[in-house]
């Protein structure tokens, strides 16, 4: 299951990151990491992006980058 799959109000728990390069880079910098629990607050009126609590801040992201995080449950 993807982070793009999640329903909001979820809690999940990141298990691995996809992608190359700059792309993977720049999640990692945003604080997703392995292990890091990420909670799906809200998403835009039109479904892109989405909002996440993650390690205690808010974070708005693309659900085209959101494809590239594996989660758990």
């Amino acid at each position: 299951m993807t982070l793009k799959d999640v329903k909001v109000g979820h809690t999940v728990t990141v298990k691995k990151l996809n992608g190359e390069g700059a792309i993977k880079r720049r999640i990692m910098d945003m604080g997703i990491t392995k292990g890091t629990q990420i909670t799906v607050r809200k998403l835009a009126p039109l479904g892109d992006p989405m909002e996440l609590t993650v390690r205690g801040y808010e974070l708005s992201l693309r659900k085209a980058d959101a494809e590239m995080v594996e989660v758990t449950e």
